[in-house]
């Protein structure tokens, strides 16, 4: 069965405070993903797409942080916690996620920044992921 454009939405919700919380006590993936299937509610989240994003995002770090890094005006460390793990999902989905529209990435990655980020994020996630998706997705870009 095809996950809802509604349980993608809430695996990322939870990606990106999964994300969050890996970034600063560094625990096993594992054991996050295992505390997060307790502590919240995954019946109506696409928990295939969770977990693959989840682990995902760590195992290719360096390659994320370097497309972040070549679009961004400030040091990967200057950024807010919760703007670079939108990032870094966004710049994941972007990079190995061929199936989900570029715009849809975007457009989830500001919807995340509203919710979770500082005043005005949305806006600076959206330029960033804009310039990473017209190098790693430049056909679809072109063809908007």
């Amino acid at each position: 069965m095809k996950p809802t454009p509604k349980q993608r939405r809430q695996a990322r919700h939870y990606a990106v405070q999964a994300l969050y919380l890996w970034h600063f006590n560094k625990k096993p993936l594992n054991q996050i993903e295992a505390e997060f299937r307790v502590d919240y509610d995954f019946s109506d989240t696409d928990i295939e797409y969770f977990h693959e994003v989840f682990h995902g995002v760590p195992s290719h770090l360096d390659e994320l942080d370097e497309m972040i890094v070549e679009n961004i005006d400030r040091k990967l460390d200057e950024l807010d916690p919760v703007s670079l793990a939108i990032l870094r999902l966004g710049a994941y989905e972007l990079a190995h996620r061929f199936d989900v529209p570029f715009k849809a990435v975007i457009d989830e990655s500001v919807s995340l920044a509203k919710k979770f980020g500082a005043t005005d994020s949305f806006k600076y996630i959206n330029g960033v992921l804009d310039k990473v998706a017209s190098k790693v997705r430049v056909i679809e870009v072109n063809n908007k």
